[in-house]
Order: structure tokens, then sequence, then C-alpha cells
């Protein structure tokens, strides 16, 4: 059975995971060299690390705000964009942190575990952008630690991003999943909406995933060649 083309599909959900950006040179998070093979989360990525020592978690992250930084979209996350300037019913859903779909030009996003890139009162929940690198400040004006608004061990979805994501699937006719592990729940149950909706299903990856067998079509090899020639004609 050979692939679909994006181009031969009006709604079109990218669903998109570490893999995405591993091509711009941010490391994955459980494969060869992941960050969690390297850290401990419980030290740095939960919210129990934080208040026992924000500036700990702090350095941990500021460290990672520079690695990312550094980081150019790749060809992947360019396709992704381009596709949904032609397409308008275009989303895409990440669990990537990063920032790289926006800065790649994509607008349609939920990013289900939130952004590096904001910074969310400990005390009064008020989120805000903070591009800098390191950090402006660590603390709100209020005097309480700011902290980065992710989705860190132990937390639940944003309840707005999880509908969103839920509302998209349910349209869409086309479900392409780039660079998952399908390991991280709830986000990796998602697609499972659009494949009960009847949307044809495409998973990119290196290898296989404890739910690629769940994908009509699974295509092996980097993300950015593949989603490349899915969209060309």
């Amino acid at each position: 059975m050979s692939a679909p083309r994006i181009r031969e599909f009006r709604r079109v959900v990218f669903f998109t995971g570490a893999g995405m950006s591993a091509e711009s040179g941010i490391p994955t998070y459980r494969g060869a060299g992941g960050i969690w093979k390297e850290y401990d989360w419980e030290e740095y990525a939960c919210q129990r690390a934080f208040q026992r020592d924000p500036e700990k978690v702090w350095d941990f992250h500021d460290v990672r705000r520079k690695t990312v930084a550094a980081a150019e979209p790749n060809a992947g996350h360019r396709v992704v964009a381009e596709v949904e300037r032609a397409q308008p019913d275009t989303w895409v859903l990440t669990q990537n942190i990063d920032g790289l779909h926006r800065r790649a030009g994509t607008k349609n996003l939920v990013e289900l575990h939130g952004s590096l890139w904001r910074v969310r009162c400990d005390r009064e929940g008020k989120v805000t952008e903070d591009l800098s690198v390191p950090i402006a400040s660590r603390r709100c004006a209020c005097g309480a630690y700011l902290r980065p608004d992710i989705v860190w061990f132990e937390d639940a979805l944003n309840r707005a991003s999880l509908a969103a994501a839920e509302r998209a699937l349910e349209g869409c006719d086309l479900l392409v999943s780039v660079g998952t592990s399908g390991v991280v729940y709830p986000a990796a149950q998602l697609p499972v909406i659009a494949m009960k909706r009847g949307a044809v299903t495409v998973e990119v990856n290196p290898e296989d995933t404890p739910v690629s067998e769940l994908y009509q079509h699974r295509l092996r090899g980097p993300a950015s060649a593949i989603l490349a020639s899915l969209w060309e004609v």
C-alpha cells in the first residue's frame, strides 16, 4: 500500500514528538543520548523538585534554553509550516516544548506540553512569554518564583490544550505522527481519536514504537526527508 500524498487531504493533523526536532540538534528524551538517560527527572523536572530547590531546577532549564535557542527549525518543520499555508485547515499538535514549530511559521499549533519560552508564576498562575537566555528573572513581581510553563512529570495536561487537540483530531482526514515514542500518556493516546473517526494514519519514525501497529502506513527514516516526499507532487 503506497503512502498517501498530503495534498490529497484537506484537514491534516501533524502529531509531533522529540524526533521531529532531533535533526535540529535537540536531544530526544528516551532514545540513545536522551535527556532522561543522563538526568533524573525527579531532580529537575517535577513540581516536587521545584519546590525543594527552584534554583537548581532553573539552572537545568536555563541550560536547556541555551541549547534550544542555538537550534534552528529543520526542513521537516518548514514542510509542516508550508502545508499549513497551502491548506489552512491543517493543525499541529506537538509534545515538544522547544518552540521550533512556531519559529518555522506554524500558526495552528497546540503545544500539549507547554513551552520552554513561557513562564508561569507559581503563586498567581499568570503566564508570560520570556525569550531571554538565561531567563530575565526567576521571580515574579509578586515575589514568588516563576516556573517554566511546561508540563513536568506528574503534572496534568492543560485542559484547554487537550480540548483543542481533541477537536482537531475529531475533524481530520489525515493524521501524520512524526517522531513520537508512543509512551508518554495521556498525549500518546490522542491519535486514537482520529483512528476511530476513520482518518488515514501515517507514522514517521526511525524505528518501530509501541503503537506502530495502530497506523495504516509506517514510514521509517529521517522526518524531514519523509515529510518532503509526502508533500511533493
